[in-house]
């Protein structure tokens, strides 16, 4: 593929600066490194990047806060690097918008393994009321269509047919109590209206609205949003399903649905999530 992705460093410290930078370039990517907060964020504006790195401990502001602006400008995917491994401050990362959060000090091939596992679903962006992917960095290849073909849920939670173009390209339309998910276009739509989601907040209400009145735990959605297979018997903590509950929050916030008297995704106690009746 000819065109290179787009990466911007925000790290203050010289020598991991250099070394994200190095990695991301053996990636792939184009590289814009900066050392502040400020200056970090005037690199996203200009160059609109696909993936942005952050530090938390930043001179001007932290990276918290930058995670947030960065989402008022952008929807690249956001990685926090950071030395602070209190769930406190990765469970904040994720409420301000944060993809994944990776503390330091970091392994190379793990770094890049994230990095990979962020770009294998290309993520869509409106512009003039078409949806389009970007591409794809070099050496990150994008998943087949028919990779993720699965059945629309209807409100019963039963599988109905979904049309024969639809399920040709393996993205199908999922439409439940007047929320409709466009998965080919990644879009969601609240009664007519659009609603905004991050990324990992549209994967985890896809795989809810795959599975209709199936429980999926919190587990089953960690390993999903690692693109792992459900039974992979990978280890998950209990800090990854605590941010798992913090995106499900949030994802209600977005959708404009309350706890108690869920609309779309209802709370089976102690063991995860399904679709409402």
């Amino acid at each position: 593929m000819g065109q290179r992705g787009v990466a911007v460093v925000i790290e203050d410290d010289v020598a991991i600066r250099s070394a994200l930078t190095d990695l991301l370039l053996e990636s792939g990517f184009s590289v814009h490194p900066a050392s502040s907060a400020a200056e970090g964020l005037a690199r996203v504006i200009e160059h609109n990047p696909d993936l942005v790195t952050v530090d938390i401990g930043l001179p001007d502001f932290d990276g918290i806060e930058v995670s947030r602006r960065i989402r008022t400008v952008s929807d690249a995917y956001v990685m926090i690097v950071s030395r602070r491994s209190d769930e406190a401050d990765a469970l904040m990362g994720f409420e301000a918008g944060a993809d994944d959060y990776l503390i330091k000090p970091f392994r190379p091939r793990e770094f890049k393994a994230r990095v990979r596992a962020m770009f294998r679903r290309p993520r869509i962006i409106e512009a003039a009321g078409r949806a389009h992917a970007l591409p794809v960095p070099a050496g990150h290849a994008a998943p087949s269509a028919l990779d993720h073909a699965v059945p629309a849920v209807d409100a019963a939670g039963t599988a109905v047919a979904a049309n024969m173009t639809a399920q040709a390209l393996g993205q199908i339309d999922f439409s439940h109590r007047g929320l409709t998910l466009h998965e080919a276009t990644r879009q969601a739509v609240v009664d007519g209206t659009p609603v905004s989601l991050t990324r990992s907040q549209f994967d985890i209400l896809l795989v809810l609205m795959e599975n209709g009145r199936t429980i999926q735990t919190k587990t089953d959605l960690v390993r999903r949003l690692r693109n792992e297979p459900y039974h992979t018997g990978s280890f998950v903590s209990a800090k990854e399903e605590r941010a798992v509950e913090v995106q499900v929050s949030n994802l209600r916030k977005r959708l404009g649905e309350t706890t108690r008297r869920p609309r779309w995704i209802e709370t089976v106690h102690g063991v995860g999530y399904r679709m409402t009746l």
